[in-house]
């Protein structure tokens, strides 16, 4: 199980990967989108001093913050934390899945296996009553996210505009809005979304210049 603990500079993650080995996939999924820490602090709001932090291993990023970096990097924590499988068959039995505890009392877990070249990750989401999870960040353009209710009721907050759903209630948005997720009940709420991450983003850097004596293409 993953377990959130900000402040906490130590820990091994249920996949057995310690802080030092989150903090160089991190680094790695940045360098290989031609990224600086500067890009990055633009793309995520998260300070450079924090991210470089978490890239060394030496600080634990709460729930909200590694999802802010994962949208930074045009993906999921599920990449993040899990190591690819690449079976046409990926079973997961209980227990297996890698699961992020909030300090506020919220959990995600982590259903769905990290394939090579897909970007989707379904999550059952449960969060005590008077919890607000937080707002998370716009992921990049053609995104897709789809919500079920399981039990309770959530009040989710799409660009500003909140919707109350309830048990047996689903609902379908573009992932390219600010959403927020708050328990709007006096009993737990049960959710489970399947989120379709876009197309990555064009590298914040400026195109290399062809050598001189060639055509361009």
């Amino acid at each position: 199980m993953v377990d959130w603990r900000p402040g906490e500079g130590k820990g091994r993650l249920s996949s057995g990967l310690d802080m030092a080995g989150l903090g160089a996939r991190l680094r790695g999924e940045r360098l290989a989108r031609r990224l600086s820490l500067q890009d990055l602090e633009a793309r995520t709001g998260v300070s450079r001093s924090m991210l470089s932090e978490v890239e060394r291993g030496s600080k634990v990023p709460t729930v909200l913050v590694l999802d802010r970096i994962a949208t930074g990097l045009d993906t999921s924590i599920a990449r993040l934390l899990g190591e690819e499988r690449a079976a046409r068959i990926v079973v997961l039995r209980r227990g297996e899945h890698d699961t992020a505890l909030d300090p506020s009392g919220w959990e995600r877990r982590i259903l769905s296996p990290v394939l090579p070249g897909v970007e989707f990750e379904l999550m059952r989401t449960t969060i005590p009553a008077g919890v607000d999870a937080g707002e998370f960040a716009a992921h990049a353009p053609g995104s897709r996210e789809y919500l079920a209710m399981e039990r309770g009721r959530l009040r989710l907050t799409l660009d500003g505009v909140e919707h109350v759903l309830r048990a047996g209630d689903s609902i379908y948005y573009a992932g390219d809005c600010r959403h927020a997720f708050a328990n709007a009940g006096d009993e737990r709420c049960v959710y489970y979304l399947a989120m379709e991450l876009g197309r990555h983003r064009a590298s914040t850097r400026p195109p290399r210049r062809p050598p001189r004596g060639r055509r361009r293409a």
